[in-house]
C-alpha cells in the first residue's frame, strides 16, 4: 500500500473515529482509482494526478454503468484522501478543488402513513415467546425512535436507561445521541429484557437484539423482518427498516415537530440532511392549506 494511503487510513481510523465500514469503504475507493492509474496511466504517481486524469477515470465508471450516485461516493472518497495530503503538505494543490458532483435524478422516498404503522401492531399478533417479543420490540424501536439499521443491531443492553426513560445510541462517525422513549417501548423492552434473561446463552452476550440462538442478527435479517410484517399491511413497493425510520421523522413533522428537533432526534449533522423528509410534510400542508384558505372554499 502506498505510504500516504496507508497514513490517510491511520489517520480516518484514529483522528476521524471513522466505523470499520466507513474506513472500508474510503480506502476502498481510493484503491479502485489506484488500479486505474496502474492500468492506464502507470507512469503517474497518486500525488501527482491532476483533475483530468481523475476525468477520465469518471468516463470510464460511468461508461462501466456506474450510476453517478456511486460514482458522486467515489470521488467523494479521493477527494477526502486530496485533502489529508494537502493537510499533510504532500501536495499543493487539491485536483478535485473545483469539481462538482454528477447530477442525481431525486428519488421520493415514501414513507408508510399512519394507518399502515397503527395496522402493522393491530394485524399482527405477535407471540409471547421471545422471537415474538424480540420482534414486536425491533418494529417498536424503529418507528418510536427512528433509528437506524445499523444502530439498532450494535444497541447494547447498557445503552437502555429506564430511570430516565432514554436510550443512548451510536451514530455515524461514532456520534452519540440520546433519544427518548415512548411508554408502550419502554414497556415492549422490559417484557423483551425478562424473556431475554431466562436464555442462559444469551446472558453473557451485551448486545440488546440477539437471535434464538444468542448471537447478532444480522442487517439482511432486520431488512427481512420488517419486509415481512409491513407486507400483511402495505401494498408499498418498499418496505424496509430505512422507510420505518423515514415515516418517524415525516409523522413527526406532519403533527408539529419542528425541523431542528427532528435532526437530532434522526442523529444527522445538518439541516439539510432532514429536509428530505419534509416532502411529505409539505404533501399534508398542501391538504390544511386548501381546506382552510378562503378563497377556495
Amino acid at each position: 500500500m502506498n505510504k500516504n494511503l496507508e497514513a490517510y487510513q491511520n489517520y480516518l481510523e484514529k483522528e476521524k473515529k471513522y466505523s470499520a465500514l466507513t474506513l472500508k469503504a474510503y480506502v476502498g475507493d481510493v484503491n479502485v482509482f489506484v488500479n486505474y492509474l496502474n492500468l492506464y496511466h502507470n507512469e503517474i504517481q497518486l500525488e501527482e494526478v491532476n483533475y483530468s486524469v481523475i476525468r477520465s477515470w469518471m468516463v470510464l465508471l460511468v461508461e462501466s454503468g456506474l450510476s453517478n450516485k456511486s460514482v458522486n461516493r467515489k470521488i467523494s472518497s479521493l477527494k477526502s484522501f486530496y485533502k489529508f495530503l494537502l493537510k499533510i503538505k504532500e501536495i499543493k494543490i487539491n485536483p478535485l478543488l473545483k469539481h462538482k458532483s454528477l447530477k442525481i435524478p431525486k428519488k421520493i422516498q415514501i414513507p408508510f402513513s399512519e394507518k399502515e404503522i397503527q395496522n402493522v401492531f393491530q394485524v399482527n399478533q405477535f407471540s409471547d415467546d421471545f422471537e415474538g417479543i424480540r420482534n414486536q420490540l425491533i418494529l417498536e424501536l424503529f418507528y418510536a425512535t427512528g433509528i437506524r439499521r445499523i444502530e439498532l443491531i450494535n444497541l447494547k443492553i447498557q445503552n437502555v436507561d429506564f430511570s430516565n426513560k432514554v436510550i443512548k445510541v451510536l451514530g455515524k462517525r461514532n456520534k452519540e445521541r440520546i433519544v427518548p422513549l415512548l411508554q408502550c417501548t419502554e414497556e415492549v423492552l422490559k417484557k423483551y429484557i425478562q424473556v431475554r434473561n431466562c436464555e442462559k446463552k444469551m446472558l453473557s452476550n451485551d448486545v440488546l437484539i440477539l437471535s434464538k440462538k444468542g448471537n447478532k442478527v444480522s442487517e439482511s435479517f432486520v431488512y427481512r423482518l420488517i419486509n415481512d410484517y409491513f407486507s400483511t399491511v402495505s401494498l408499498k413497493v418498499k418496505k424496509s427498516p430505512h422507510v420505518l425510520r423515514h415515516s418517524f421523522a415525516t409523522h413527526l413533522l406532519n403533527n408539529g415537530a419542528d425541523l431542528n428537533s427532528v435532526k437530532e432526534l434522526l442523529g444527522h449533522a445538518s439541516l439539510s440532511s432532514t429536509q428530505v423528509y419534509t416532502h411529505s410534510s409539505l404533501t399534508e400542508l398542501k391538504k390544511v392549506y386548501q381546506e382552510a384558505h378562503p378563497r377556495n372554499q
